[in-house]
């Protein structure tokens, strides 16, 4: 429904355009816009006052012993298929 809806636009806009550029279709501006008149007016605010005691944060290092496994990996070197892409020239 949506795709017939933006059809139907499509060939409207395209219709307003083609009376527009044989001139059948004239627009002409018979008067200037304008901006709206605003008057503001605000007395200021108060931002409010905060007392905030806070600790010292104290960041350093210590020394701990800790246990870490030792992982010894052992490899070796094996032949196997791999894919290969090319191109093939004539």
């Amino acid at each position: 429904m949506s795709r017939t809806v933006l059809v139907i636009l499509a060939i409207v806009a395209l219709v307003l355009v083609v009376l527009l550029a044989t001139g059948i279709l004239n627009v002409n501006q018979t008067k200037d816009g304008a901006l709206p008149d605003v008057d503001v007016s605000a007395e200021g605010g108060q931002v409010p006052e905060f007392d905030v005691d806070a600790k010292e944060v104290v960041v350093g290092t210590t020394e701990r012993n800790v246990s870490v496994p030792d992982v010894d990996i052992d490899t070796k070197e094996t032949t196997v298929d791999v894919p290969v892409v090319g191109v093939k020239e004539d």
